[in-house]
């Protein structure tokens, strides 16, 4: 199958691009000739590597080059002769479709950033893939078609771009609490501060590594500048390879107030993390309904302190939690994840070309 992969670049650090490349080194493995169509990026020289082709085209919102953009789109997508377009951003996807409409051709698009209202253009694929079933219901309830909807839970495990990374757990003050994710207010961390500075003040020799950047760093290091548990709170700044930090953790958590299926949780509980996270959106999926790892309720800094404090005071529950995190981890390989959206392909070309 010829699979023509659309994002608006392949830079580190956002979610979506990670699942992306993920998945067309993925098919490219499984015998598809894949290539990735994008503004280029950090991953380029990786896709190469494991024979993804990169094509360069501009998806950017500015009316002058949507147009040119569009126009070079639809050459590169009859030219390379595609089975299947799959766009992976709201851009993507609207400048996809009425090229796959004229050329015949199934748009499959994956619903990553639910939590933004332009999520709902994703509809517009012939299948639309759910990072999560919550995904899915949430796509269901804003209009798009169940038929349409397909889930496929996210996963890292056996992803070429983790493959050569540092495997070392990395040196951390004991007891380690580690969050890794973007400095955006839908992480929760202004809730994991306050919480924290509650354990810091029971247990004086806990510390917090705070581990990726984005727009909200330098308020989140004035809020915890003025908290008594400064000093064992480490901001560690973005990490091309964060596993080191959660090789090392005592306890990952991530206390996010919206969180489609992130994939960090895949790979926490691949590095046998003991993991406390919120019980919202995706995040029960990606640690098996509970089994996995802790779920606590959404901003509720009073019961994620006692949480974190009831574990970090007993070694033998971190252990217990550490191995919990084992759980059916087989689920969360990026084969299955592969193999799941091939079989969407699929079915969307049979609808496309009136087979099904």
């Amino acid at each position: 199958m010829r699979i023509l992969q659309l994002l608006n670049h392949t830079r580190r650090l956002n979610g979506h691009v990670h699942a992306a490349v993920d998945l067309a080194c993925a098919q490219a493995k499984l015998g598809h000739q894949v290539a990735v169509a994008s503004s280029g990026g950090d991953f380029d020289r990786l896709l190469a590597s494991n024979n993804v082709e990169t094509m360069q085209v501009s998806i950017e919102r500015q009316p002058k080059k949507l147009v040119d953009g569009v126009s070079l789109l639809y050459r590169l997508v009859r030219d390379w002769r595609a089975d299947i377009v799959h766009a992976h951003m709201m851009t993507s996807a609207v400048l996809a479709w009425p090229i796959c409409k004229l050329l015949k051709i199934p748009l499959v698009t994956t619903v990553h950033n639910e939590f933004e209202k332009s999520a709902i253009l994703m509809g517009l694929g012939t299948r639309v893939i759910a990072v999560s079933a919550a995904v899915g219901n949430s796509m269901r309830k804003r209009g798009v078609p169940q038929s349409r909807i397909r889930v496929v839970l996210n996963g890292t495990i056996g992803a070429a771009r983790l493959e050569k990374q540092n495997r070392c757990p990395a040196s951390l003050q004991s007891p380690a609490v580690v969050f890794v994710g973007g400095l955006h207010p839908r992480k929760g961390l202004p809730d994991l501060f306050s919480a924290f500075e509650e354990v810091h003040r029971v247990i004086q020799t806990a510390h917090l590594y705070i581990v990726g950047d984005g727009p909200h760093r330098a308020e989140y290091v004035a809020q915890v500048s003025s908290m008594a548990c400064a000093e064992a709170v480490i901001f560690m700044g973005a990490q091309d390879n964060p596993f080191p930090f959660l090789l090392g953790a005592d306890v990952f958590v991530l206390p996010s107030h919206a969180d489609p299926a992130p994939l960090v949780l895949s790979e926490a509980r691949e590095a046998g993390c003991a993991i406390v996270a919120s019980n919202v959106d995706g995040i029960p999926e990606m640690l098996d309904g509970g089994r996995a790892g802790i779920l606590v309720p959404t901003g509720d800094p009073a019961r994620l302190a006692e949480v974190l404090r009831s574990l970090l005071e007993d070694k033998q529950a971190v252990l217990q939690w550490k191995k919990n995190s084992q759980i059916n981890l087989d689920f969360l390989t990026i084969d299955r994840v592969a193999r799941e959206t091939l079989q969407i392909y699929e079915e969307a070309s049979r609808h496309v070309h009136g087979r099904a």
